[in-house]
């Protein structure tokens, strides 16, 4: 499943420093280290998008992040990793051995729901990883798509708005179908109150967008994390009546022109295997950017 992929790519992975023979040690951050993380992490803006957001809107230190951040750093004290190892298990480094420090203390985390990143660097996070004995529940191959000006502009759709508390009972079905279809677990019933409390607090962050006519949702998107750089958007969602046609189309496109007035770019990771979402984003002007693994194992 980790074998590399022939594709030539347009953003390469960041490129690993040779491990030489003195020690690195992996700590918990602290909310002092807020400007030296971000400032390692904005090197790839694209790839760092999702942790940087829990910084930005929680902190380095935060139940919020339902996780830890930890550091990897060198004997003169550089950062050679950065890591929040929790519920979702993102990592970005430049040395196999931060991978390997940072795969010893995942085998710890009792809470571990996900482990996500570039293609080679989950392969090598996993072999560390399941020395612990650790099994994989679902694996599944995704892809990084971007978005840049220029973009086509649609018909608009004025229709399309932020989501209010109102909506919330529209949404949470939707979004906990989505999650279930992708993990194979439905967070209604893993986890009801916690769920409810995220997706109440995505709509008063003004990160959710919805289409509701009649009381009935057409579309739906989620702005998950939104920096300077990147905005990464995901819980994408057109009612089944309404694909095939330009409605979908045009709700991106609206959605688009909207947000590129604040961030360079969009992004978001479409399942392999999901070939209608693979034509509709590049149809949309998505460009195919890197591979993403996502393996669930809790």
């Amino acid at each position: 499943m980790y074998t590399r992929n022939a594709l030539a790519l347009a953003i390469p992975a960041r490129p690993l420093v040779p491990a030489f023979e003195n020690e690195v040690s992996a700590v918990r951050l602290k909310v002092q280290h807020k400007t030296e993380v971000l400032d390692f992490l904005a090197e790839r803006p694209l790839h760092t998008v999702a942790m940087v957001g829990f910084i930005h809107d929680n902190g380095l230190v935060s139940p919020l992040n339902r996780g830890t951040f930890y550091g990897c750093r060198n004997r003169r004290g550089q950062l050679e990793g950065v890591a929040l190892i929790g519920h979702a298990t993102l990592m970005e480094t430049t040395t196999d051995r931060a991978l390997e420090a940072f795969a010893e203390i995942a085998q710890q985390s009792p809470n571990t729901h996900m482990i996500m990143g570039e293609q080679e660097r989950v392969g090598e996070f996993w072999n560390y990883y399941t020395d612990g004995g650790q099994e994989m529940r679902l694996a599944c191959r995704e892809l990084l798509f971007e978005l840049r000006w220029p973009i086509e502009v649609q018909e608009r759709v004025p229709e399309l708005r932020l989501a209010k508390q109102d909506d919330l009972e529209l949404v949470l079905p939707i979004q906990a179908q989505m999650a279930f279809d992708e993990s194979g677990l439905n967070p209604l019933e893993r986890d009801p109150e916690g769920f409810r409390q995220r997706c109440a607090r995505r709509i008063e962050q003004e990160r959710t967008w919805v289409l509701v006519e009649e009381g009935h949702l057409l579309f739906k998107a989620e702005t998950v994390s939104d920096t300077a750089e990147v905005t990464y958007l995901e819980g994408i969602w057109v009612r089944p009546e309404k694909r095939g046609e330009d409605f979908g189309r045009r709700c991106m496109s609206q959605l688009a022109q909207t947000l590129l007035a604040n961030a360079r770019s969009l992004c978001l990771l479409v399942n392999e295997k999901n070939t209608s979402a693979r034509r509709f984003y590049m149809r949309a002007g998505y460009k195919l950017r890197s591979l993403y693994d996502t393996i669930f194992v809790g």
